[in-house]
């Protein structure tokens, strides 16, 4: 990855993360809202592989936790490792395949949506299960519809790894 590529999508998390904190956090339907940061840290992580996604989902969610004066490194911690995960899917099992981005989107939603509420329940906030229920099939939703737009724009804005090109040579080979 070449400097402008990263300052480029250090710029675009960045973006992102305020524009969740400020906008996205307002829309609520049927419980939840979109979460285009989860969204853009699982594109970034499909296009880069697993260390560019967990390094951009801790500057996220680090951002986040800041911004919002919130506990620390909670959303840092879920981020990272949504970011991770969909790096490794995106560097194995779905590479070069069509639905690799809304199968990441769900699955990351799902882990952030799920491990955000067990991680404030740990810490001792009060949480209710029906509240997480409620709000999961909206937020899944809301954010497998953002998957394919978000993947176009991290494309254009950080590009695509080498690594993906290589990738499809040794499995013409064998």
């Amino acid at each position: 990855m070449t400097a402008a590529q990263g300052a480029r999508i250090a710029l675009l998390v960045f973006v992102v993360a305020i524009m969740q904190v400020s906008a996205f956090s307002s829309i609520s339907i049927a419980g939840a809202g979109p979460d285009l940061l989860v969204v853009t840290v699982v594109a970034v992580a499909l296009l880069r592989g697993a260390v560019t996604g967990a390094v951009v989902g801790f500057a996220a969610g680090l951002i986040v936790d800041v911004a919002t004066l919130g506990t620390l490194g909670a959303t840092a911690l879920l981020l990272t490792l949504a970011g991770f995960w969909a790096g490794r899917y995106g560097e194995t099992t779905g590479r070069n395949r069509a639905h690799a981005p809304l199968v990441a989107t769900v699955a990351a939603t799902v882990f952030v949506e799920i491990g955000g509420y067990a991680l404030d329940a740990l810490l001792g906030s009060p949480v209710a299960a029906r509240t997480v229920m409620l709000a999961l099939p909206s937020a899944i939703v809301w954010n497998a519809l953002l998957a394919y737009p978000v993947l176009a724009l991290a494309r254009r804005v950080g590009g695509t790894t080498e690594r993906t090109d290589r990738a499809r040579e040794v499995e013409l080979l064998v």
